[in-house]
C-alpha cells in the first residue's frame, strides 16, 4: 500500500480564525431569522409585488399548512410579467417547488456551503418535520457570527489566560491520552458531534486557541468523511500527547483510486444525492490538509482508507 502524503514546515501552517471557527460550532437556529415573510399558493402575483415591494425583500417562502412547498423570487415576478401572465395568477403556478433548504440544527457551515455551492440570496430554515421556522441570509450568519462571538469573548479570555502546553506539569516519559470515536455511515444528525466532545477534552486540557481551532476544523472535516464516504462508518481516533495531537481515521469503505489528488481542493467522489444535499464539495481533506503540520492517506479501491494528520505542539497564542 502505497503513502501518499502532504506536509509542510510549521510557519507555513495556515491560521484559523475565532469567527472561521465559529462557523463549525455554532447551529443555523442560532443565526437564523425567525420572524419571516411567507404566501401561501393562492396568493396572487399582484398581491406578491405589493409584498415585495413593501417589506423591501427580492423572494419568499410558500408555505401550506406551515409546510414549506416552494419558493418566489422577484425574478419569478419578472418573468410572469414578461410572459405577460394575468395579474391574478397565483404564485403556485410561477414557483418553484424544488427548494434548497436548511435544517434549524445543521451546523452554519452547511449553510455556507449550500450558499457557495448554489449561489443563493437565502435559505429557508426547517425543522426535523419540514416545518418552515425561519429564513437564512449571509448577512444573517455574519451577524449571528459576531453575536455568538461577543457572548464567549469573556470566555476565551480566561482559556487565553489558562493556556499552556498540554500535560505541562506531568513527569513522564511517555504520556499519551487517546480518544476514540465510532462514525456511523450517513448519520447527518450527528455530524459534529465527535468533534464537539473532542473540542470540551482539549478545552478542559488547556490547549491553546489556536491550535485548538486548528483541530477542531480537521477533525470535523475528517468525521464527515467517514459520514459521507464510506459504506460502514469508521472509527476517528485523537492521540495527545505533550509533543503533538494525531487525527487517524480508518474505514474499510470503498477507498480513493488517487490517494494523492485527494488533497487537492474539488476533489470528490461523493454522490450526487450527497453534493444535492451542500457536501461533498472536495474541501474536506484539503481543509486539513492547510490547518494540519503534516498529513497523510493510505488508501486502496474496495479496502478502505487510513487518514493521518498532525498538529505539533506551539506556544500559547499571544495575540
Amino acid at each position: 500500500m502505497s503513502i501518499k502524503e502532504k506536509s509542510k514546515g510549521k510557519n507555513e501552517v495556515n491560521e484559523l480564525t475565532r469567527v472561521q471557527e465559529l462557523v463549525y460550532e455554532v447551529r443555523v437556529k442560532e443565526v437564523m431569522t425567525s420572524e419571516v415573510v411567507t404566501v401561501s399558493p393562492d396568493t396572487t402575483m399582484r398581491d406578491l409585488m405589493r409584498i415585495l415591494r413593501t417589506k423591501k425583500i427580492s423572494g419568499v417562502p410558500v408555505v401550506d399548512g406551515g409546510d414549506l412547498i416552494g419558493i418566489i423570487s422577484l425574478e419569478d415576478l419578472v418573468k410572469a410579467v414578461a410572459d405577460r401572465q394575468r395579474p391574478q395568477d397565483t404564485v403556485g403556478n410561477r414557483m418553484t417547488r424544488k427548494v434548497v433548504f436548511v435544517r434549524a440544527d445543521e451546523l452554519a457551515v452547511q449553510a455556507v456551503n449550500l450558499f457557495a455551492q448554489h449561489g443563493y440570496g437565502r435559505l429557508p430554515v426547517v425543522d426535523n418535520d419540514g416545518k418552515l421556522v425561519g429564513i437564512l441570509t449571509g448577512s444573517d450568519i455574519t451577524r449571528g457570527l459576531l453575536r455568538v462571538l461577543s457572548q464567549r469573548y469573556q470566555a476565551e479570555e480566561i482559556r487565553r489566560y489558562r493556556a499552556s502546553h498540554i500535560f505541562k506539569d506531568i513527569d513522564s516519559e511517555q504520556t499519551s491520552l487517546i480518544l476514540s470515536y465510532h462514525i456511523a455511515a450517513g448519520d447527518f444528525d450527528h455530524g459534529g458531534a465527535a468533534t464537539s466532545k473532542l473540542k470540551r477534552a482539549l478545552e478542559r486540557l488547556g490547549a491553546n486557541p489556536a491550535l485548538l481551532r486548528r483541530v477542531t476544523i480537521s477533525s470535523y472535516e475528517a468525521e464527515m468523511n467517514l459520514i459521507l464516504h464510506t459504506t460502514r462508518g469508521g472509527e476517528l481516533r485523537v492521540v495527545i500527547n505533550p509533543e503533538r495531537i494525531v487525527i487517524i481515521t480508518e474505514d474499510d469503505g470503498p477507498g480513493i483510486e488517487d490517494a494523492e489528488a485527494a488533497f487537492k481542493p474539488g476533489f470528490t467522489t461523493a454522490a450526487d444525492w450527497v453534493r444535492e444535499l451542500g457536501f461533498g464539495a472536495g474541501m474536506g481533506l484539503a481543509n486539513i490538509k492547510r490547518y494540519s503540520d503534516h498529513a497523510s492517506i493510505e488508501s486502496l479501491p474496495d479496502k478502505g482508507s487510513r487518514l493521518l494528520a498532525v498538529f505539533e505542539m506551539s506556544p500559547p497564542d499571544k495575540t
